[in-house]
């Protein structure tokens, strides 16, 4: 459900990045000439079992940056659907570089940055996993900062990482807006003091948990609107 009543006092426009600017479903998609109809199956589970181990990893103290649990994540994936092809292991970490974005995302920044407004990556990416994927997307002279947790060496949603956003921009939680397909992202921001915009790409339910995103949207075109970027 869409409210499209305005957000206050916004100064930073802060963007998570994998399901919400970049597809991380179409490395396996642009692999289909070999993994036919496990397409879905191989990114649900390569997805599920990436975001597992950021969550384990920090929870025992045990950091190890994207790139490598990105890998972890795709070798069980592979060996738990009966995929043995080596060379298919490289070709998806390799795409994993160069997400395709979400069709709306140039255009959406685009009006942001004609309207003179600070915008921002926060995400659990590596700095040279998220290079690669603004520079291969042509975003780099949109945004205004990429911000990666290897700043703090540790994965969302510990508060080090929110706090980094407040820190490198120099402004108050309140006055951030984060923006997030990903819906444990939007509450664990929106408890942390964010102002959070919840992109619900997915058609997630609520979560149950700390926080509650102040805005739903379904797609990031509705996002210019709640911050004033006709």
């Amino acid at each position: 459900m869409t409210d499209v009543l305005p957000l206050r006092g916004v100064q930073g426009r802060v963007f998570d990045a994998y399901g919400t600017l970049f597809d991380f479903a179409a490395a396996a998609r642009n692999c289909r000439d070999v993994l036919g109809d496990d397409i879905d199956r191989l990114t649900a589970l390569w997805r599920d079992k990436q975001l597992q181990y950021t969550w384990l990893r920090a929870a025992q103290g045990r950091h190890a940056d994207f790139w490598q649990v990105t890998g972890d994540a795709l070798d069980f994936a592979l060996e738990t659907l009966g995929v043995t092809k080596p060379v298919l292991r490289d070709r998806l970490m390799s795409l994993y570089l160069t997400l395709d974005p979400f069709p709306e995302i140039s255009g959406v920044l685009v009006r942001l940055k004609a309207a003179g407004m600070r915008t921002a990556i926060l995400s659990n990416g590596s700095p040279a996993m998220l290079d690669a994927a603004v520079k291969a997307a042509k975003l780099e002279t949109l945004l205004d900062a990429v911000l990666s947790v290897e700043e703090v060496g540790v994965y969302k949603p510990h508060p080090k990482v929110y706090q980094l956003a407040v820190d490198r921009l120099g402004i108050p939680a309140s006055a951030i807006s984060f923006q997030s397909s990903n819906a444990w992202d939007a509450y664990a921001a929106s408890a942390f003091g964010m102002q959070v915009v919840w992109c619900n790409r997915y058609g997630q339910r609520r979560e149950r948990l700390p926080g509650s995103p102040d805005r739903e949207i379904q797609s990031l075109t509705e996002f210019p609107a709640l911050v004033g970027a006709t």
